[in-house]
């Protein structure tokens, strides 16, 4: 899809004047929600085909091992913009994000950078240090959604992938062009309720997925937390997830709701061959696992197709030559692991993100393994620009990765934290520490531990906590913890409770109706 024309009134605006291009690299940092790392075709995914952001792995760098600090919405994308820890930037939940503090945004647009965010916000306030955004309103929704401006709130016609990608095509093409960019464009997909544009619904309607392996785990060796958990796909995907329809004579309401958030233990469905069966046990949780798949797997298809859009857009108009494109999602996501779906715990399938770039200065066809952070990602944005990064910044620049280099001295162990208990999906809080061959992770709340040796057992089976030949490594590990927590300043001392507001609480702004992409974009400037 080509840009949608542009409005004369909007072309006539003395920001669209033409100069000479910046010699600073452009920054594109696309972002999507909830999209797990091996549900990428570059990343070996045996569940589907991703080919426009292996585009950006082939031709630049992937990182196997890229990581958030809080695997959560809200606070993950507090993390990105202030380059600091839940604890330190002051949300370790869904608490509105203060946007008076430092963040990326405000010190590339105090750096001469025209900055803009459009798509997916989720941070209850409004945002801040952006030169032009347009944020859907909390979750958002997939199908003719609202997006708040810096003048009220619009309805776009349309599915909200395809629409927040021509929002920033239309950015790009409106820019001041004798200032370097950076551009925040948020994907609200893959996010549940997993509603997928028509064409990429199509496509993966009849496709049978792959089961993993541990997708009947029982949680024999961890009993602390997992065995409570409320994200399994065998008892809690609602009717509203499997997109059932409810009975004609329902009418809306209450009893409608009531009725799409029930979580069936038995269904009657119909089968590949057209048949009805009625479904309980192992035969439906193995029906539940595809419906989630299918409709999943093509919200992500849908970000493929923008992903490649944006790039053909960049390689059309020659901007490709001086724009570093970043790929990442704002939390991993279990895809079956472990029985599960959606994020929070600290296993592998939650905890890694996916991390890919490319662009001038980014060596192609590099792969490593180095740690990185979500923590990472503003003082490496800044570091790109030629920006000091400031020292209370908790993360560091990954731009000598990014260039080939392997300093000497990165980190080898990765400090996490999850704070909301119980909170949704009844997912207790608890904070670890990854290495390169181990996990240890305290449930703090319980006083329960979880050790687990990565190289001999991957998916994270057995719980080594009660070994003793493993006291040894359980003493290392802890102590890496409290060497960590006290480089971070986190004192364990932080409330958890979900503000009365919320994120995702509406908006109070004035409604101007329906609008175009474009002008969309018109009221995207304060």
């Amino acid at each position: 899809m080509k840009p949608l024309a542009l409005l004369a009134g909007l072309l006539a605006l003395p920001f669209l004047a033409s100069a000479a291009p910046a010699t600073r690299p452009n920054i594109l940092f696309i972002f999507s929600d909830d999209h797990a790392q091996h549900a990428i075709s570059a990343y070996g995914s045996k569940v589907n085909q991703t080919p426009h952001i292996d585009r950006l792995a082939n031709g630049g760098i992937r990182f196997n091992h890229a990581f958030v600090t809080n695997s959560i919405c809200t606070p993950s994308r507090a993390v990105v913009l202030t380059g600091k820890y839940s604890h330190a930037n002051g949300t370790p939940v869904f608490n509105v994000f203060d946007g008076g503090q430092q963040t990326v945004a405000k010190l590339l647009q105090g750096a001469g950078y025209h900055t803009g965010m459009i798509g997916k916000w989720h941070l209850g306030s409004m945002p801040t240090g952006f030169d032009r955004w347009v944020i859907l309103p909390g979750q958002g929704i997939y199908n003719d959604p609202d997006f708040i401006t810096p003048h009220g709130r619009i309805t776009v016609k349309g599915h909200t992938t395809p629409i927040t990608t021509q929002l920033g095509l239309e950015f790009l093409e409106t820019r001041p062009k004798d200032k370097p960019f950076f551009l925040m464009l948020h994907q609200k997909a893959p996010h549940r309720e997993w509603t997928p544009d028509a064409k990429n619904k199509a496509l993966f309607k009849d496709r049978v997925i792959p089961e993993p392996a541990t997708l009947w785990d029982d949680y024999a060796t961890r009993p602390a937390a997992l065995p409570e958990n409320q994200q399994t796909v065998a008892k809690d995907l609602t009717r509203r997830d499997l997109k059932l329809e409810p009975p004609a004579d329902l009418p809306p309401g209450p009893q409608r709701q009531q009725w799409l958030n029930a979580k069936p233990m038995e269904l009657e469905v119909t089968l590949a061959d057209g048949t009805r069966k009625t479904l309980t046990g192992k035969p439906l949780v193995q029906w539940k696992y595809q419906r989630y798949m299918q409709d999943y797997l093509a919200c992500v298809q849908g970000v493929d197709d923008s992903v490649g859009e944006v790039l053909d857009y960049l390689d059309r108009t020659g901007l490709a030559q001086n724009t570093i494109v970043i790929y990442s999602s704002d939390n991993g996501w279990y895809l079956g692991d472990l029985g599960m779906y959606d994020k929070r715990f600290m296993y592998e399938p939650g905890m890694h993100i996916p991390l890919v770039a490319k662009g001038p200065g980014i060596k192609a066809g590099q792969v490593t393994d180095l740690f990185a952070l979500n923590a990472d990602f503003a003082p490496t944005f800044l570091d790109l620009a030629g920006v000091k990064v400031p020292a209370d910044m908790h993360g560091r620049s990954l731009a000598p990765i990014l260039r080939g280099e392997k300093p000497n001295d990165w980190r080898t162990s990765v400090y996490y934290r999850y704070y909301h208990d119980p909170g949704h999906h009844n997912t207790r809080a608890h904070y670890g520490v990854r290495t390169a061959t181990h996990k240890l992770i305290h449930y703090w709340k319980k006083d329960a531990w979880e050790l687990f040796d990565l190289v001999k057992d991957p998916t994270e089976q057995k719980n080594l906590i009660n070994d003793p030949a493993q006291a040894g490594k359980l003493a290392e590990l802890k102590a890496e913890i409290v060497k960590l927590q006290k480089q971070l300043g986190d004192t364990g001392q932080f409330a958890n409770e979900i503000p009365a507001d919320g994120v995702d609480a509406p908006v109070n702004v004035p409604k101007l109706g329906v609008k175009t992409v474009a002008e969309a974009v018109a009221a995207m400037k304060p």
